[in-house]
């Protein structure tokens, strides 16, 4: 049903013809428990592979290394201007494969590579400070927002405002040129906005940062760990800056910085689109639960991108109720929930940079339903218009 509406068993694709139909997902009590969800999804699901995990991470890396060799050798040798066309396509495919790279990282964090944690977190570490995450800062402040997906007073990330409580610079800017500003902003520098000043995050009574061990998000035992994720990220910037001064900045950019730069604009979209639709409720506490919030969330299609993304694109919904099954199986788990969670279950197959254009104008802020006397708690995403 709909670009983003609910979707049953017998109606697996959303259609296009659809769009404007947006039907909103249920707000009622489930049917169902967490453990009927589990008693669907084969046992072998479950189970965590090293061999085939590292087997991922191998083929991540050995792309990578071969993108590399290709742009490095044979761009330069190409004649005027042709260069200034090949390396925008390098780090469009090189940032693609350093997005799966992040998410295998990601894995790590949601114990879903290995069972062995401290194996999963020295990987993770290495794998996400290389592409300037800050590895134990993301994966806490990322398990709060898998505990409180949906809350308006407890969620992490992407929490939006009442109409009230929204700049009057969001109105302004509300028009094809003020959103494709903010696009644009959003794409470049989203992510290091968010992990400096906790943009578009949960409001902390003081200044909130993923860099500061004395922030607001992480309790004393975990400040130890958000050092040694900025330690991490300072040895490798380090590195970076030597590889500059010896190579030059513009063969470092060139070779890196404009494939990190698709991969944060790839983890902005990933991130928003999962969780903002026309069709998702978001609870104040009178309403919110887990098994609510964990439904408040949609599935994507990016087309071949799926599997270069390792699949956390189409099978999200399954990582918000089962986050540690690795994305190896979540295809198979994904079709065997579907069958017990019904419409509660939403997939959007609208092509992901037509997505992020339309949420961007029709999920502004959010407010109640005026005519919803019982469900004041459960807010919607409203436009202007």
């Amino acid at each position: 049903m709909g670009a983003g509406g609910r979707s049953n068993p017998s109606d697996l694709d959303v259609k296009k013809s659809d769009i404007d139909r947006i039907k909103r997902a249920p707000t009622s009590k489930p049917p169902f428990t967490l453990a009927d969800i589990k008693k669907a999804i084969p046992p072998h699901c479950f189970e965590r592979s090293l061999i085939r995990s590292f087997s991922y991470l191998v083929a991540d890396l050995t792309a990578v290394s071969i993108f590399y060799y290709l742009a490095t050798t044979y761009i330069p040798q190409l004649p005027h201007p042709l260069p200034y066309l090949a390396w925008p396509v390098y780090w469009y495919v090189q940032g693609c494969v350093f997005m799966g790279i992040w998410l295998i990282g990601h894995e790590c964090g949601h114990h879903a590579f290995s069972d062995h944690v401290w194996l999963e977190d020295c990987i993770g570490f290495v794998l996400h400070s290389c592409l300037l995450t800050p590895y134990f800062s993301w994966k806490i402040s990322h398990r709060r927002h898998h505990a409180n997906t949906g809350s308006l007073d407890h969620d992490e990330v992407y929490v939006p405002k009442t109409r009230s409580k929204l700049g009057s610079s969001a109105f302004y800017l509300d028009n094809p040129i003020g959103r494709t500003l903010t696009l644009i902003v959003k794409l470049s520098l989203g992510w290091y906005i968010y992990l400096s000043i906790n943009a578009a995050g949960r409001p902390y009574d003081k200044f909130a940062s993923h860099y500061d061990p004395r922030s607001p998000i992480f309790s004393d035992n975990e400040r130890i760990l958000i050092l040694m994720s900025d330690i991490g990220l300072i040895g490798f910037s380090t590195l970076l800056y030597k590889l500059a001064t010896i190579h030059g900045f513009a063969t470092v950019f060139c070779a890196y910085g404009g494939a990190l730069m698709v991969m944060n604009a790839f983890l902005v979209i990933i991130t928003y689109l999962h969780h903002t639709h026309a069709s998702l409720p978001h609870y104040d506490d009178s309403e919110w639960n887990w098994m609510k919030g964990a439904f408040a969330t949609v599935d994507r299609d990016y087309g071949v991108l799926n599997k270069v993304f390792h699949n956390i694109t189409d099978t999200h919904v399954l990582h918000h109720l089962f986050s540690y099954i690795p994305h190896y199986h979540a295809m198979e788990a994904t079709k065997a929930i579907r069958p017990i969670v019904g419409e509660f279950y939403q997939k959007d197959s609208t092509p992901f940079y037509l997505a992020l254009w339309r949420e961007s104008k029709n999920c502004l802020f959010i407010e109640p339903d005026e005519s919803d006397e019982k469900n004041k708690g459960i807010y919607w995403f409203r436009s202007q218009y």
